[in-house]
């Protein structure tokens, strides 16, 4: 089984670098290998041109975007873990999407209708954001997240199997706060994947 992590955030020094240490550590604790894909390291190009895009339609993949696709097919659970920005994605990660997952790869047309093709994945969302999140939730802008970005992005691809933890005030919190945060993502990162491996194990 393969754990599938992709990050995106500028700092190696943030928080965000720190929950993705805590989420391969709890992954490896329980023996299942952890894959990780750091986008700003890897300086991905977020930019899907127009020749790329119109090639996609014919089967035709960049080989680094079949490369990732590869990676995305092996894995069982996918973890994002990213800060929300301008109420969505970083560029860098929204980019990615915009690659990645390409006609053919990730979605199908079928007799006039979308058909999502990584209907067997299960998804995970690590989300943080400097605002506080009472304030958010207050707003709806949390359900607005949900239906755009996690769910509804998501669910065209065939993916239903979704988990999203939004971790606010991000900036302000005491030790204990953070502490509680990694926490939380290491017991839901092994509560998914124990569950992926029974699962696995009655196959």
């Amino acid at each position: 089984m393969k754990h599938l992590i992709i990050f995106a955030h500028p700092n190696s020094q943030s928080f965000n670098r720190t929950l993705v240490e805590e989420v391969i550590k709890a992954t490896r604790q329980i023996g299942v290998e952890a894959v990780i894909r750091d986008l700003y390291t890897l300086d991905f190009n977020p930019v899907l041109s127009w020749s790329e895009l119109s090639a996609t339609m014919d089967g035709v993949v960049p080989a680094e975007i079949k490369f990732e696709q590869k990676l995305i097919a092996e894995a069982e659970l996918i973890t994002f873990i990213y800060p929300l920005w301008w109420m969505g994605f970083p560029a860098i990660l929204k980019g990615y999407l915009d690659r990645v997952l390409s006609y053919g790869f990730a979605y199908k047309n079928e007799n006039g209708a979308s058909v999502g093709l990584l209907g067997n994945k299960k998804v995970q969302h690590f989300i943080t954001m400097g605002n506080n999140l009472e304030r958010y939730q207050s707003l709806n802008f949390d359900k607005a997240l949900q239906t755009c970005l996690v769910d509804g992005l998501f669910n065209f691809c065939g993916i239903t199997d979704i988990q999203h933890d939004i971790f606010g005030d991000i900036h302000l919190l005491n030790e204990a706060g953070y502490l509680n945060i990694l926490n939380l993502a290491t017991q839901k990162t092994q509560e998914n994947l124990t569950a992926l491996l029974a699962k696995e194990d009655k196959a």
